[in-house]
């Protein structure tokens, strides 16, 4: 008695009407199916790679802009702290400066009255020497026309001599630190005398009208 050996002799199902060979594509065709699945999600995988670079960009160009306005703000506060620091400096000079004024007044007396001489003078000019080293000006000249904003009147006359209000005299020096008036220069000034305008122009009326008659009048040809 021979014996059979199992699963041999067995063949696949094969529908009626079809051949055995129509079941080895039925066999295949589920990886194609496999083989398509990769490249919708390598589409996906882009797509959401260019929506995280997109966030990315738009975070680094925010940050970016607060950087810059943080950076424009620092400099507008060193600006701001380096001014203070300067107007501070100028105003504690100055105030140093003032209070060496009546000093520079004795001075400038000693020196009218011959009395700078010998070690006082050698002292004297190193005070002024550093004073102006500091950027103290002196200012105020006789003959110069009067100016209400740098010049105190303390003394007022009249001069024919003069066509406008005159500085005549300096009683006290004026002295600026920069564009900081100190102290202003304490003049006496002297205006035109009145009427004198009136006898000028009077008189050139005449001459003129006497050059007229000596040339035969303006019409006359």
């Amino acid at each position: 008695m021979t014996e059979e050996t199992p699963g041999f002799d067995e063949k696949p199902d094969v529908p009626s009407g079809a051949t055995p060979d129509d079941a080895e594509p039925q066999a295949a065709s589920p990886s194609s199916g496999e083989g398509a699945a990769p490249a919708g999600d390598a589409s996906a995988q882009i797509a959401g790679l260019t929506a995280q670079l997109d966030q990315v960009r738009k975070a680094l160009e925010e940050r970016t802009a607060d950087l810059q306005r943080l950076q424009a703000e620092f400099q507008n506060y060193r600006r701001r702290v380096e001014r203070d620091r300067i107007t501070v400096k100028e105003i504690a000079i100055a105030n140093l400066l003032t209070e060496l004024l009546p000093v520079l007044d004795d001075i400038g007396r000693a020196r009218d009255h011959g009395e700078l001489v010998g070690g006082f003078k050698s002292v004297a000019e190193s005070l002024e020497t550093v004073a102006a080293k500091m950027g103290l000006q002196q200012f105020g000249k006789e003959g110069e026309p009067f100016d209400p904003t740098i010049h105190e009147a303390l003394m007022h006359s009249y001069a024919p001599d003069v066509t406008e209000t005159t500085c005549v005299a300096i009683l006290q020096p004026g002295y600026r630190f920069g564009e900081r008036t100190i102290r202003p220069a304490r003049v006496a000034v002297a205006e035109p005398q009145p009427g004198a305008q009136t006898v000028k122009a009077d008189s050139q009326d005449s001459a003129e009208t006497a050059d007229d008659k000596e040339s035969g009048g303006p019409d006359e040809g």
